[in-house]
């Protein structure tokens, strides 16, 4: 009953019966300065049932709330409480706890998908922990909307251990008798082993980023460099303790400085980021590497030859390579991804490729921010194009064995094959080089061409030998 005096005192005419708690009416004030009317009756939904799975899956507690269930729902069961786990803006993502509740918590809005911050909602066990990021106890006629003086919430909040963001709140809630005071010191101790379980696996995500990237560094051949995790930690450096814990890399940028005044420059890696110093001894590392040629054309096997080193490669590298050598300027992932995959693309599976391909390369070779090739690449299609567009159809053909990438179905694969393929058809059918044009009805794009050989035809004298044989194929394509 005193709550509830101090709250009619303090929302009313004047206080008779002492303030509330600190924590409460710094709360109330936050509340009203956002407008939150003290009779609303239940938070806003923010999110419907179809919106919560993948809201779930993709948010950072989602891989421990096997821990929080197996910490809170059983106390909760028996308790007669509801356990609520929000993200960091205070929406309700999970619930569970005693069935005999649920129905009490549907009808004040404590379900998934309603937002339950300060400014939604007033005072309240969750929203506070968030604004205040401390564990939080609201009891009765603290809450600011009388909706939930028959309720009692404890709340602590969730921090990311890469960042030290909060990423969301854990709350119990229950009637007003039910809940026991212990239970601020359970809630947060189970908040306090999510984020050790965050560590954990944060722990084993950086392990395995770092073997997996190790060659980048070691690559640099003992001059200084340190691998960062996409939001700046440094994971592993050469030589040790030479780099902060963290370095803040915005978007787009190629150089960084750090506190004691070196610049380094940043190249992103397929997860994350390489540091190294942009030395003169890099750049003519880079002048001196061995040519990349690429033979595309006329093989189902794409073919690249790195100097004397021939490097077995899959249709996606050289789907990759392809776009690169069209684009010498670069490409951004945003870019590529729709060149290679279409609007149905991922920039984070393109990533993934492209750090892969740097590995098969060397990252001298394929450069980042924007994506590109480091020197223009010897390729039988920019060949086939340059010859093409110059008038020189004998060239292009010398250069042409075929398709290009024929099992490619990536869209600008797709775009520069028609090309060359239309071109050199109609490049062909225009000459009158007889030798030229029948060189192409023996070419894979040209064996089948009922148009080609009809063209070849009119050009072969009575008396050529090659008449007969070119009119019996003709005939076949005929039928």
């Amino acid at each position: 009953m005193r709550l509830r005096r101090i709250y009619d005192d303090d929302l009313g005419t004047g206080g008779h019966t002492g303030p509330p708690r600190a924590v409460v009416s710094d709360s109330w004030q936050r509340s009203l300065a956002a407008h939150v009317d003290p009779e609303r009756r239940t938070p806003p939904v923010v999110y419907g049932p179809d919106d919560l799975p993948h809201l779930r899956e993709g948010h950072p507690l989602h891989d421990v709330m096997p821990l929080l269930r197996t910490t809170l729902v059983s106390i909760a069961d028996e308790a007669m409480h509801v356990m609520l786990v929000t993200d960091a803006e205070g929406h309700i993502l999970w619930r569970d706890g005693a069935h005999g509740l649920l129905h009490s918590a549907d009808e004040v809005g404590l379900f998934e998908g309603t937002r339950w911050s300060e400014e939604a909602i007033g005072t309240n066990a969750m929203g506070t922990a968030l604004a205040v990021d401390a564990p939080v106890r609201i009891h009765s006629a603290e809450h600011l909307v009388r909706t939930y003086h028959d309720w009692t919430c404890v709340a602590a909040p969730v921090h990311d251990p890469d960042t030290g963001s909060t990423i969301g709140a854990i709350d119990i809630s229950g009637p007003l008798h039910t809940l026991h005071p212990a239970l601020v010191q359970l809630v947060s101790a189970t908040a306090q082993l999510a984020e050790n379980q965050l560590k954990v696996r944060l722990a084993i995500a950086d392990e395995r980023l770092r073997v997996r990237n190790m060659p980048h560094l070691t690559a640099l051949r003992g001059a200084e460099g340190a691998l960062l995790s996409s939001s700046g930690r440094v994971i592993a450096s050469e030589p040790y303790g030479r780099f902060p814990e963290r370095i803040r890399i915005a978007d787009g940028v190629d150089r960084v400085q750090l506190g004691d005044g070196r610049e380094m420059q940043v190249e992103q890696l397929g997860e994350g980021y390489l540091l190294h110093l942009p030395t003169r001894r890099r750049a003519r590392a880079a002048e001196k590497a061995p040519a990349v040629a690429l033979r595309f054309t006329g093989n189902p096997t794409p073919q690249i030859t790195l100097g004397d080193r021939e490097i077995p490669a899959s249709p996606r590298p050289a789907e990759i390579l392809t776009a690169l050598a069209l684009h010498p300027d670069g490409l951004t992932g945003e870019q590529l991804t729709l060149m290679l995959y279409g609007d149905d693309g991922n920039p984070t599976t393109m990533r993934g490729e492209i750090h892969r391909l740097r590995a098969l390369l060397g990252t001298e070779h394929l450069l980042t921010r924007p994506y590109r090739l480091a020197a223009a690449p010897n390729a039988d299609f920019l060949r086939v194009r340059t010859a093409l567009r110059a008038g020189h159809a004998r060239e292009a053909l010398d250069a042409c064995r075929g398709e290009l990438l024929p099992r490619s179905d990536a869209p600008a694969v797709r775009e520069l094959r028609d090309e060359l393929t239309a071109g050199l058809r109609h490049a062909l059918l225009a000459s009158d080089d007889t030798d030229l044009v029948h060189r192409f009805s023996e070419h894979p794009l040209g064996a089948e061409d009922l148009e080609v050989h009809e063209h070849l035809l009119d050009l072969l004298a009575s008396d050529d030998p090659r008449r007969a044989a070119v009119a019996a194929r003709l005939e076949r394509l005929l039928d």
